[in-house]
């Protein structure tokens, strides 16, 4: 088993072993994402200072987690942060373009408000099927091709004049863009070991989170001087921007593909810089090795990955059997449940700050960046403090933190590492819900508002990160896949959410009914407890599990390959 990589499934039980012997295959010693590795500690030596044949064996201390050096980590953490920002600002830019798109394609305004549900359900539907085609073909191809529709779909609701085509192009918008979000959770967990991983989710959650802020103040900017095409030709602009120098750039980083990166993909899959210094090594020979025997080595690597990663079309089935876990189902349940509260407010301003302060869409697009500047102090805040109490931890129960190869997370409370320190910051955040409410509802001063979606932003959005990154934690052998699931979760009940938010403040009032919504959420803080005392038990139950379903189906695959039994047969 893989440092830092718990076996998810049956299929996916066999890939620490089947890994492993890629690294054989590379007689320059380029390792693998297994942790069969040659010892480098080996004291008994050749007559000529050479290792001796029969101490090559396999041994537990593997290669390191990640080839990629700290920059090239930085590096690809900028870009997947970047794509994550385009999703939530997707949406969002789209506020201020509501009634002028009511006025143009002359249509209600419920059925313009269903161009925002739709776009929730499909953000929540996508990702199943781009996770599991990242975590199974490869990062690059499943960020490619999501940008391809994303933009195709960009350019069409740019030039179209119908509300059918608004609807359905919506649809496709949302289909393109959320993929991005579980995909940059997958590449923190590619390239980063659980002692750091808080830092990078916290880099790629201030993209996620920095969308609903900001966007609608560029919308409200374009959609006065410019009108509302200028929109969707912006956010062409940006996902071009985006997508060329992405594929051009960043390597493949999915461990089933590349192992911990010192493998190369294959040559459709590489990116420009990596072909031209594979071709230059190729010819100029590689460590002493000849071209063939250079080519030979990758081959052979390439293919002994290959077979622990069957190509097949997505099933997002895989997605819906991550949500039924228990140790899952209590986490994504209560993410979703904050997330709601989030956007509840978030969707709400437009309305509510009309009816009281009588600002237009640009004034209430600029009082988005208390949220934005909230989300973004709380993302890189909790991702230190999320590194620094798993080291904590590690010491309280002496655990040694591995930085190079990660850790084996199987015996360690991943649990109590993270959630330990969850409890001011969301009990701050949904004070400041209630509190919310309240100062709406008696007309108080703009500050008042503004101060306390500052740190609702602050706090909330850094419980919603915390949670995030336990869910990578709970399932690193399919990071993408148990985003998408995450994400499933959180989109479903958050366009339940948006779609009743207008009419409980109507019934409730403004005060009653944030008031609602920070009891629902501090009534279910118990639930966290219940993660962080039967959680581990739980998430073992899971392995031994799945173990002894891949043991089965190894017997099951090695009696079907028996050569005695082959023979038997044929005579």
């Amino acid at each position: 088993m893989s440092p830092d990589n718990p076996i998810q499934d049956a299929d996916e039980a066999d890939k620490a072993n089947k890994a492993g012997k890629a690294g054989k295959a590379e007689e320059a010693g380029a390792a693998t994402h297994g942790t069969v590795q040659v010892s480098e500690s080996t004291e008994h030596k050749g007559p000529d200072d050479e290792p001796a044949l029969e101490e090559l064996a396999p041994v537990v201390s593997g290669p390191p987690y990640s080839a990629f050096g700290k920059w090239k980590k930085r590096y690809i953490v900028t870009m997947v942060t970047l794509a994550a920002f385009i999703s939530p600002t997707s949406a969002n830019i789209y506020f201020p373009a509501l009634n002028p798109l009511r006025v143009d394609l002359n249509v209600s305004s419920t059925l313009i408000n269903l161009t925002l549900t739709s776009y929730m359900i499909f953000q929540g539907l996508a990702p199943t099927v781009f996770g599991d085609l990242a975590d199974m073909a490869g990062r690059r191809p499943a960020y490619i091709l999501a940008f391809i529709i994303y933009l195709g779909a960009n350019i069409g609701l740019a030039l179209q004049n119908s509300y059918a085509a608004l609807f359905v192009l919506r649809c496709l918008q949302s289909t393109g863009s959320s993929g991005a979000i579980a995909l940059g959770y997958g590449v923190v967990a590619d390239v980063s070991t659980s002692s750091e991983r808080g830092k990078y989710m916290g880099i790629v959650g201030a993209g996620t989170m920095l969308g609903p802020a900001l966007g609608p103040v560029i919308g409200g900017i374009l959609a006065q001087f410019l009108g509302w095409r200028s929109i969707f030709w912006f956010l062409v602009i940006i996902a071009g921007c985006f997508v060329v120098p992405y594929a051009l750039t960043v390597p493949e980083t999915g461990r089933n593909v590349v192992g911990n990166g010192s493998i190369p993909p294959q040559g459709w899959n590489m990116t420009f810089i990596e072909w031209y210094k594979l071709r230059k090594q190729e010819k100029a020979g590689n460590n002493g090795l000849s071209r063939s025997e250079t080519a030979e080595g990758r081959r052979l690597a390439q293919e002994e990955l290959a077979k622990s990663r069957k190509l097949r079309f997505p099933n997002p089935l895989k997605t819906l059997r991550i949500v039924v876990q228990k140790d899952m189902a209590v986490v994504l349940f209560y993410n979703a449940l904050i997330y709601t509260a989030f956007y509840d407010i978030t969707a709400s301003m437009p309305v509510l700050f009309q009816e009281i302060y009588h600002f237009n869409d640009l004034q209430i697009g600029i009082c988005y960046i208390p949220f934005g500047c909230g989300c973004a102090l709380a993302s890189f805040v909790n991702g230190r403090m999320l590194d620094r109490n798993y080291k904590k931890v590690a010491r309280q129960v002496g655990f040694t933190i591995d930085r190079k190869r990660g850790d084996d997370l199987r015996y360690f409370p991943i649990e109590r590492a993270r959630l330990e320190i969850i409890w001011p910051i969301l009990s701050l955040g949904l004070a400041c819900v209630l509190c919310y409410g309240w100062v709406l509802e008696k007309n108080a001063n703009l500050a008042a508002p503004l101060i306390l979606q500052f740190l609702i932003g602050l706090c909330v959005n850094g419980s919603f990160n915390i949670l995030s990154t336990l869910v990578v934690d709970l399932y690193p052998q399919s990071p993408s896949t148990a985003t998408a699931a995450n994400n499933l979760v959180r989109c479903f009940m958050g366009a339940a959410g948006t779609g009743i938010i207008n009419i409980m403040i109507d019934h409730m009032g403004r005060g009653w009914c944030f008031t609602f919504i920070a009891l629902v959420c501090i009534v279910a803080m118990p639930l966290l407890w219940v993660e962080l005392k039967w959680g581990p038990k739980w998430r073992e139950e899971r392995m031994v599990r799945i173990e002894k379903q891949a043991e089965k189906k190894k017997r099951l695959r090695d009696h079907s390959h028996d050569p005695v039994q082959e023979t038997n047969e044929k005579s």
